[in-house]
């Protein structure tokens, strides 16, 4: 009986250890999914605070030169684009001031915006926030040839004054009256400036010369006028309120046509259109002369990416890298088409992948 009252004791507490032992292994497994259910609550917090912290509608601001009734069409088909891809209203703000359009990015007034490379730099350097988001590529398809030019340009019959022999010089454009797009334009104030400073800073009389020199009259230039946009830049050129001008190809070829010679070559001789919207419809037929050209890199669209979450920048990236937005005929206009467009199809040009180090030429300009 001692014995068989002993292996009761030892059953009994056998099944007591093993129902503890299972508590204990049932206690640390619930613990183990109550502590990855936090988890997943707060990822989705985050994900879903992140949709949360969005907008409805997005806003892309415009440079004044592309802010024109003529792109309206064009404004819109990117607009839609930006719909499809992020489900949300797209609002376009249009401006007439270089430097609204940096600060409505930059400060957070703008989501997206399409601007020259100075313009994202400067944004970029008032909001670390403010990153490129694509850019159009050349005609190869790539980075390697994704340039525009900036010429400086002057009026028909007058492009004798500018050449050494048989070639082109800036040297006398020295005293003239000149016209600037925005102090804080790429092709139209910081590359031609840097060129300018570059030439005569060899001569002694201007070896000191410096960008701020070159905002006003009285140094180099007789006067300085600022046309606002390249349009505008141009038209002060047409109309006699400046000597010399510096605007870009892309920004006119809507409104003009190449009468002589090669583009975007010096000597090339551009005709206004009879037909050309504002600006340029003040001034039909008038006639300039490209004595220099310098290439610059692509205008990107840029986002503002404390506006906008990763997921939503990520389906932006994607709709804009794809093959359907490459063919929209909108978009990417082609070469001999009449109709107003951002960007010209003249071979396999498309939207390509950036990231900020690739403006860094444009920074050094400054250096």
């Amino acid at each position: 009986m001692k014995k068989l009252f002993l292996l009761m004791v030892a059953f009994a507490f056998a099944v007591v250890l093993g129902a503890c032992s299972e508590s204990s292994s049932s206690a640390e497994k619930d613990s183990e999914n109550a502590d990855q259910d936090a988890v997943n609550e707060e990822e989705n917090e985050e994900v879903n605070q992140e949709a949360s912290d969005e907008k409805d509608t997005l806003t892309i601001v415009w440079y004044p030169n592309e802010s024109g009734a003529d792109l309206k069409d064009a404004r819109d088909e990117i607009g839609k684009v930006i719909e499809d891809a992020a489900g949300k209203k797209v609002e376009h703000q249009t401006t007439t001031d270089y430097i609204i359009a940096i600060e409505s990015i930059a400060n957070g007034n703008a989501d997206l915006a399409f601007m020259g490379a100075q313009g994202y730099i400067e944004a970029h350097d008032k909001n670390s926030n403010i990153l490129p988001l694509v850019v159009p590529s050349g005609a190869s398809g790539t980075l390697e040839d994704a340039v525009y030019y900036s010429w400086l340009s002057v009026k028909l019959g007058n492009e004798e004054e500018y050449k050494d022999g048989e070639d082109f010089s800036i040297d006398n454009i020295a005293g003239k009256k000149f016209s600037f797009v925005s102090n804080s334009s790429t092709s139209g104030f910081k590359v031609p400036s840097s060129g300018i400073i570059a030439h005569f800073s060899q001569m002694d009389e201007y070896n000191d010369l410096t960008e701020e020199d070159l905002l006003e009259g009285g140094v180099l230039f007789s006067e300085v006028l600022y046309g606002g946009s390249h349009q505008g830049s141009a038209v002060n050129l047409l109309t006699d309120k400046a000597d010399v001008a510096a605007f870009c190809d892309s920004c006119v070829d809507n409104y003009i046509e190449l009468a002589e010679g090669e583009v975007n070559r010096p000597g090339a001789v551009y005709e206004v259109k009879a037909d050309a919207a504002e600006p340029f419809n003040t001034v039909p037929g008038e006639k300039f002369v490209a004595i220099s050209v310098t290439p610059v890199l692509n205008a990107p669209f840029v986002v503002n990416t404390d506006n906008i979450g990763e997921a939503t920048i990520n389906a932006l990236k994607e709709a804009f890298l794809s093959d359907d937005v490459a063919a929209n005929e909108k978009i990417f206009v082609p070469e001999d088409s009449e109709v107003s467009g951002l960007f010209k199809k003249t071979a396999d040009e498309r939207f390509v992948d950036v990231d900020n180090a690739w403006f860094n030429p444009i920074r050094e300009l400054s250096n």
